[in-house]
């Protein structure tokens, strides 16, 4: 008989739990090219499934309502796509001599600036190569190589994403049927009933009210820009107004592009180089300290922490189309740990109602 003691060793709960979360994160961004258009297309159904419910009332069968309202949304972005395909080709065809022109534009004024001018025998030696141009110029066709790699990638991502919204548009009733029947528990059918009827409604108004919003500052942008002499001034309104949908990053990124945009434009005439810059930032200003809180009010108001780190969060798993995705998946967290007793402590820390006076963040 064998007396030898066997030894067991078991992991403890948050150790497994540690492990469970890095695993699903990690399988969730190598999974994001299957991923990526179930997300889109379900926010996107939250938003349109009450044109095709009205629809329906009015004698319309579910699928020729979501066919309706589908192609309504493909005609419109169809023809924005038509008019910013032209000053599109354009900019990414000019890229690498953008990327130059940009260069030698911020060594003039690195020169006129003594502190951190270069010294006189670097500028003097105009003859040799300077491998630091010589870099950012094949970056630039790098760059430009890399756009154009990704179109074919973008297109299936955006058909995927078309086809799976017109099938859940179409079935929504029957697939929100089948999901309460599947639940024995009728306190567990009444809390996921309420929970995505909840969803569908703060979604709609939160992608809605972020839509006309940010139609009103592209077009503001647009003119902005058209004022000041800038080329191209629609091709700027309209990536003020997509890249708005992304918290924090997306009013960076704008006024970095309107910036290089800004040196290209106005070479030499002073500060005219800033004024797209600083003219969408007054109007960023403008729509996010005054506009967006009178309009969404305080029931999409979220933590800015909470908002931050989801885009930050999502940003990272998939980049752009993850922060804009953030805030939509960041109130369905919200509605779950509402709806759940064990979330209550983490729905603390995404309500947009902080008792030390701190602005909440709004859409």
């Amino acid at each position: 008989m064998n007396n030898t003691p066997r030894l067991t060793t078991r992991l403890p709960a948050w150790a497994l739990l540690g492990l469970l979360v890095i695993g699903g994160v990690l399988l969730v961004r190598e999974a994001q090219t299957f991923l990526m258009p179930i997300v889109f297309a379900v926010a996107l159904t939250f938003a349109l499934v009450s044109p095709v419910q009205h629809l329906n009332r009015l004698g319309v069968p579910e699928p020729c309502a979501a066919g309706v309202v589908l192609v309504t949304l493909l005609l419109v972005l169809g023809l924005l796509s038509s008019m910013l395909v032209e000053p599109a080709n354009n900019w990414i065809r000019k890229a690498p001599t953008t990327v130059q022109q940009v260069v030698e534009q911020l060594d003039r004024v690195r020169a006129a600036i003594p502190v951190i001018a270069p010294p006189r025998k670097a500028r003097s030696d105009v003859s040799g190569p300077d491998p630091v141009k010589d870099k950012i110029a094949s970056e630039g066709v790098t760059l430009t190589g890399r756009v154009l790699s990704q179109i074919l990638s973008v297109g299936y991502l955006t058909l995927a994403t078309f086809i799976l919204l017109y099938f859940l548009l179409a079935s929504e009733r029957w697939l929100l049927d089948r999901t309460v029947e599947a639940l024995p528990d009728k306190r567990a059918r009444a809390r996921l009933l309420g929970g995505l009827r909840r969803a569908q409604r703060d979604i709609a108004l939160y992608l809605g009210t972020m839509a006309l919003i940010n139609i009103g500052l592209g077009t503001a942008t647009a003119l902005a820009m058209m004022s000041l002499g800038l080329p191209n001034p629609i091709l700027w309104g309209t990536v003020a107004a997509v890249l708005n949908f992304i918290p924090y990053f997306g009013p960076f990124l704008i006024t970095v592009m309107l910036l290089m945009a800004g040196v290209i434009g106005f070479p030499d005439r002073g500060l005219m180089v800033v004024a797209p810059a600083a003219a969408f930032l007054a109007l960023h200003g403008l729509e996010s300290n005054f506009i967006s809180p009178i309009v969404v009010g305080r029931r999409l108001a979220l933590s800015p922490l909470s908002v931050f780190l989801s885009v930050l969060f999502w940003g990272w798993l998939w980049g752009m189309a993850g922060a804009m995705l953030a805030v939509p998946i960041l109130l369905m967290v919200r509605i779950a740990c509402r709806r759940h007793p064990r979330g209550k402590l983490l729905c603390v820390y995404l309500e947009g109602r902080p008792s030390t006076g701190t602005r909440p963040w709004r859409p």
